[in-house]
């Protein structure tokens, strides 16, 4: 039995801090925190958990705690970051305590990817816990069927979703790389994060880092499909592998096929034999891909298959992923968290084939990570809404880029066409739709951020219409 630390995390208040804290908690930490924002949802959540949390300060380091756990959006120049270097207290990352206080002795199982690591995850916690494993997990999101994003478990397997973000101001590799994962998922790999990597190929180093620590007595299950990940991997592999692709890839031992064009009824193959055929209710194609990388993972531990299908089809999905906010007047408003060209045009494509009315389907985007407010992007964006009847973008705010690196969106929206429109801020868009749209429209709204609340905000004056 541990002896009971004292731990202090700074930064308390963010999701992954949170979590964190929570996990520390549970596992006979006496935890505190500080943070500068410090209010409701997540000062009530950690309230909840007795964790006291305060304002920066000196004072909250006296007495001096065993471990500060410095999150990722500190920075030099912070109160207690200085306090804490000056003193020569321990610190550590987020991750690595993570990794040294929480993964010792447990099966750690890490879904890593440009896209789909919160869904992949999600689905692979539900599958042990379905399975009688009763896992932990830490997952960047709210799975629907627990209620929250992390838990100690008591079981064996520990699941994580594996964000290629840089640690900590003092330690620049990659989040997953504390992970210790002995179970690997690779789903996909393209360029992201422009704060962070300067290209692609930087990113494509810090999975080949990640790939190097699986050991020979581990799994790694890697889409086929995806040349980024298969260059990555020609760069050297311990560890058995376990290839999954879309059905028709001359070579990949697990293929999938959606039967439904949204991706709600699917078919997934081992070795050319259809092993599970089931229905859920995610929709979108890309799901049914990290479907199969889960499927693939749970049979390399066992599992039956069986359990696997019925882990799908009892699967409630995750909190801003097409999660219904409400209706008002026949018009549904759905929030996505997706972000990226990819992810978008995935998420348009499925909520058009999963509409039930010859409705307009809108999509409302809000550029606002810094890879999505510049330029790289300038040229895939166009293509991603082939499938929505009305685009609306919201202005893009110069924060840390310079005028001429920010992304055109009025060139987006007429290259998309006369039905994309860019408009300067929420309550302009809010009017717009209160004006144009009609019942059995649905509203898919995207962003990465809170987008000033925008989504209770359209349903309350859309309910002004009835």
């Amino acid at each position: 039995m541990r002896e009971k630390q004292h731990i202090h995390i700074l930064g308390i208040c963010g999701t992954a801090m949170a979590a964190i804290a929570s996990l520390a908690k549970e596992t006979g930490f006496d935890v505190t925190g500080s943070d500068s924002g410090i209010y409701p949802p997540m000062s009530d959540y950690l309230e909840s958990l007795d964790i006291p949390v305060q304002p920066f300060s000196e004072k909250n380091l006296t007495p001096a705690p065993d471990i500060v756990v410095i999150g990722n959006a500190m920075s030099r120049g912070n109160i207690e970051v200085e306090a804490t270097l000056d003193r020569g207290l321990t610190y550590l990352s987020g991750p690595e305590f993570i990794g040294k206080q929480i993964l010792p002795n447990r099966h750690a199982i890490v879904a890593a990817g440009t896209h789909g690591k919160t869904t992949t995850s999600s689905i692979m916690a539900h599958l042990l816990e379905e399975a009688g494993c009763s896992p932990g997990f830490m997952i960047g999101g709210i799975p629907e069927n627990f209620g929250g994003g992390a838990r100690a478990g008591a079981g064996e397997y520990f699941v994580l979703e594996g964000d290629e973000y840089d640690t900590a101001f003092f330690d620049k590799r990659s989040k997953f790389l504390h992970y210790r994962a002995r179970t690997l998922i690779l789903n996909n790999l393209e360029y992201d994060h422009a704060d962070i990597f300067p290209d692609l190929e930087a990113i494509k180093t810090q999975f080949h880092h990640l790939i190097r620590t699986i050991p020979k007595s581990g799994n790694i299950i890697i889409n086929a499909d995806d040349l980024n990940l298969t260059d990555v991997l020609s760069r050297g592999s311990w560890t058995p592998l376990t290839t999954f692709a879309r059905l028709g890839h001359k070579s990949a031992q697990w293929q999938w096929e959606s039967i439904a064009p949204d991706g709600s009824h699917f078919r997934l193959y081992q070795h050319g034999k259809c092993v599970i055929e089931a229905s859920w209710q995610m929709i979108g194609v890309h799901n049914v891909a990290n479907a199969c990388g889960v499927a693939a993972a749970a049979t390399t531990l066992g599992i039956d298959m069986s359990i696997i299908k019925d882990a799908f089809e009892s699967f409630s999905g995750i909190r801003r992923r097409m999660t219904l906010v409400g209706e008002a007047n026949g018009i549904r408003i759905f929030d996505d968290f997706a972000h990226h060209p990819t992810a978008i045009t995935g998420m348009v494509s499925a909520a058009k084939h999963a509409m039930k009315t010859d409705g307009q389907l809108w999509v409302v985007v809000e550029p606002r990570s810094n890879t999505m407010r510049s330029k790289i992007h300038q040229d895939r964006l166009p293509h991603c809404f082939d499938d929505a009847d009305r685009v609306i973008f919201a202005s893009v705010s110069e924060r840390n880029l310079q005028p001429h690196e920010l992304l055109d969106t009025d060139m987006v929206c007429s290259l998309i066409g006369n039905h994309a429109v860019v408009l300067p801020d929420v309550s302009s868009i809010i009017e717009y739709i209160a004006s144009n749209s009609g019942p059995g429209d649905d509203l898919l709204i995207l962003s990465n951020g809170a987008f000033d609340g925008i989504h209770q905000k359209l349903l309350q004056r859309l309910l002004k219409n009835l």
